[in-house]
C-alpha cells in the first residue's frame, strides 16, 4: 500500500519532532561547587535540578515596581496580621489570668496606699503593731 502524500506542513512536523529538544539556555547544567571536594572535578554522580531557574534578562522596570510594589503589600499585610495577633493573644491571656486569680492578674495595678490601709486595719483588729516594710 502506498502512503498519501504528505502537506509540507507535516513534513516539518515530523522533521521538527524527530529531532532533540534544544536547551532553553546556555546556563550551566551543574552548579560549580565551591570549597576543597575532589581534585579531579568530578562529582558524587548527582545532577542538581534547579527548580527555579534564574530570568535569562533581567526585566523591565514596570515589571520590576509591580513586583516591588506586591512585595511591600504582602509585608504589610503579615506585619499588622502579626500585630493582631499577637494583641489578641495579650487580651485572651490577661483575661485567663483574671479568670484564674479572680482579680487583676497584673500585680503593677494595684493601689499600694490601700494595700498598706488594708494591711493596718488587718493588723489592729489583730492586735499586732504594725511593722513597715
Amino acid at each position: 500500500m502506498a502512503e498519501p502524500p504528505k502537506s509540507e506542513a507535516q513534513q516539518v512536523g515530523l522533521e521538527s519532532s524527530s529531532r532533540p529538544p534544544r536547551p532553553p539556555s546556555n546556563l550551566p547544567s551543574e552548579p560549580h561547587k565551591g570549597g576543597g571536594g575532589d581534585r579531579n572535578g568530578s562529582y558524587s554522580g548527582h545532577k542538581i535540578n534547579y527548580p527555579n531557574p534564574p530570568d535569562p534578562v533581567n526585566p523591565d522596570a514596570a515589571t520590576l515596581r509591580d513586583q516591588w510594589r506586591f512585595a511591600i503589600r504582602q509585608y504589610s499585610r503579615w506585619y499588622s496580621h502579626a500585630w493582631g495577633t499577637a494583641i489578641l493573644a495579650g487580651a485572651a491571656f490577661f483575661a485567663l489570668g483574671w479568670i484564674i486569680k479572680g482579680s487583676n492578674p497584673l500585680a503593677s495595678f494595684h493601689d499600694d496606699a490601700k494595700d498598706q490601709n488594708q494591711k493596718q486595719s488587718e493588723a489592729s483588729a489583730s492586735g499586732q503593731p504594725h511593722v513597715a516594710p
